[in-house]
């Protein structure tokens, strides 16, 4: 099968929707057709096979069961992985295991434009604080809406469509030129942002109402009692249900 240039792109803008919470279409949600499952189905219905792709972006997808993405950081890209590794895989006839294969080191390509974003959206982040100081809200809105989204484009659709134009040579040399230090960098940086964004979540959980408390005690529950996590969940939401009741009943018998 021999991918055109328009369908290079329409799979690059693709890739777009999964990397980012773009406005344009924000019903999709950028999280659920990041899923392999879903973009690799939507791969191969621009390539003509979508049942084809949908088998490649599942088998890929077991790749990213258990994918979290905590603290502003992206272990792997599971978005990159399922549309070029389907595309890739359609396209030269492979086999899913083969995409698979595949889709793997385009995991960790994905988190050097994830990272890339996520730095230069700082100074975007930092215009919009200004516009908001002064009260213009209209200034806030288009760095928000224009050039954070037109950045956002050229990082995400434009490689990923070169990528899948050019074919499996051009992933193969991409992915050697990284490796080494480059990817070394990458994976020094992505230990250290999870830590960051749980600080910051820390910090929004230290109120005058002892919140974090919670947090204290479920963390401890976890390490010295040995109790799943999913079980500390459980009983963490009956308890935070029953704790909200209490109060809030209060403040309503306070009120009237």
């Amino acid at each position: 099968m021999e991918i055109s240039l328009w369908q290079a792109i329409l799979l690059g803008l693709l890739y777009y929707l999964t990397n980012n919470g773009t406005p344009w279409v924000t019903g999709l949600g950028s999280v659920s057709i990041r899923q392999p499952i879903v973009c690799g189905t939507i791969t191969g219905l621009i390539l003509g096979d979508p049942i084809e792709g949908c088998i490649i972006g599942a088998t890929i997808n077991t790749l990213y069961l258990g994918f979290i993405n905590a603290g502003g950081t992206l272990p792997a890209d599971a978005g990159i992985g399922g549309i070029v590794g389907t595309a890739l895989a359609l396209s030269s006839g492979a086999t899913a295991e083969a995409a698979v294969a595949i889709a793997v080191p385009l995991g960790l390509l994905g988190t050097l434009i994830w990272t890339l974003r996520q730095t230069v959206n700082i100074y975007f982040v930092h215009q919009m604080d200004r516009a908001v100081s002064t009260g213009d809200v209209k200034k806030a809105v288009f760095w928000q809406t224009w050039p954070t989204q037109i950045f956002a484009c050229l990082v995400t659709a434009v490689p990923v469509a070169l990528l899948i134009y050019l074919g499996a040579p051009a992933v193969q040399g991409i992915i050697a030129t990284l490796s080494g230090t480059p990817l070394h960098i990458l994976q020094v940086a992505g230990t250290m942002l999870p830590a960051l964004g749980i600080a910051m979540l820390l910090q929004m959980l230290n109120t005058r109402e002892g919140v974090i408390l919670f947090f204290v005690l479920g963390f401890f529950l976890q390490t010295y009692t040995g109790i799943g996590t999913l079980v500390i969940a459980i009983f963490g939401g009956i308890f935070a249900w029953v704790y909200s009741e209490l109060k809030f009943q209060d403040v309503d018998k306070n009120s009237n």
